[in-house]
């Protein structure tokens, strides 16, 4: 089966070494995110000169702190240093990282993604000069780069979903509970039609947040706490769980909300655990990521380890759900 890694830092060890790591372990695709701290781009920089078969992934780079011109540009470079294993991966983000991070105005998210997609297309195609009037983008007299380079997008909202549809190769959703992903994914098909796109060449990449320890308790409750952040800090990640669990979800975001973040963990339930997350000992998580992509739409999971993992799950969630494990 293949599987993504989402790379992260842990202990002693950096990115890039997890990232070789990855490969040797038989990961397809190694992804970097970003929000605050060091640049995703020139990290999967580094891991680009450091690898030599695995795929590489942004998820996500968002559509506001970097232009069009400037992600094509990136996209073209990551290209060329990875011999053709790049992914663009991009989104909206979020009203807190957009406004309080960047300075910028979380204005019309869902048309901003559109654009900015839409542009990166045109510049990374074969095309000829560019020539593009958006409602809030717009380019002239610069020639189109030809390197052209798969673009995913992290559409949450059904609006969201369709530029999935409409203009993206793959999709990667973040806290759809996967009992609901295949109902979703219509949302992305209906807009693939409208294009007389084929909704089967869109890959369905989520993150799958996974926990693994010998200790099935620590597993599921660094899960829980993942899950409880998530719920709490984004109103679209709310939307999302609510799919499925909305009452609970209303709970777990009241509590985080009102500064207890205990309680807000502890109103995650099991079931929401189960359908949001792999969590457990190696071989009860492995047969949980097994089983979830047989049954579900899933083409390509990306393992997501939570952010209040310990250095010890980290590497045992790595280790454990491997590819050539499962």
């Amino acid at each position: 089966m293949d599987a993504g890694l989402m790379v992260t830092s842990f202990g002693d060890v950096d990115q890039a070494d997890v990232a070789v790591r990855a490969e040797e372990q038989g990961y397809d695709t190694v992804w970097v995110g970003e929000l605050w701290g060091e640049s995703g781009v020139v990290q999967l920089a580094e891991i680009a000169c450091r690898t030599d078969e695995i795929a590489l992934g942004s998820a996500i780079l968002n559509v506001y702190s970097r232009s069009p011109a400037v992600l094509a540009m990136t996209a073209a470079s990551l290209q060329r240093a990875s011999d053709g294993r790049f992914t663009l991966g991009v989104g909206t983000s979020t009203p807190k990282a957009v406004e309080d991070l960047h300075g910028m105005a979380f204005d019309r998210p869902v048309r901003r993604a559109h654009e900015t997609i839409e542009l990166v297309r045109e510049f990374t195609g074969d095309g000829g000069p560019v020539a593009y009037e958006g409602e809030l983008l717009e380019a002239a007299d610069f020639p189109s780069i030809d390197v052209p380079v798969p673009i995913y997008h992290a559409g949450l909202g059904p609006a969201n979903r369709r530029v999935v549809g409409r203009l993206c190769d793959g999709w990667i959703p973040h806290n759809i509970p996967f009992s609901r992903l295949e109902e979703a994914f219509e949302e992305v098909a209906a807009a693939a039609r409208e294009r007389e796109r084929d909704p089967d060449e869109i890959t369905i990449a989520p993150y799958v947040p996974a926990a693994v320890s010998e200790d099935a308790s620590e597993a599921r409750e660094t899960l829980r706490r993942h899950v409880a952040y998530y719920v709490g800090s984004g109103e679209g990640y709310r939307r999302a769980v609510a799919m499925a669990f909305p009452d609970e979800a209303d709970r777990v975001a009241e509590a985080w909300r009102g500064g207890d973040k205990r309680e807000a963990a502890a109103a995650v339930t099991d079931a929401m655990l189960e359908d949001l997350g792999v969590a457990g000992t190696p071989e009860d998580a492995r047969e949980q990521l097994q089983t979830l992509v047989a049954e579900t739409g899933i083409d390509h999971p990306i393992v997501v380890i939570p952010e209040p993992a310990s250095s010890e799950l980290t590497e045992a969630t790595i280790d454990a759900l491997a590819p050539e494990r499962l």
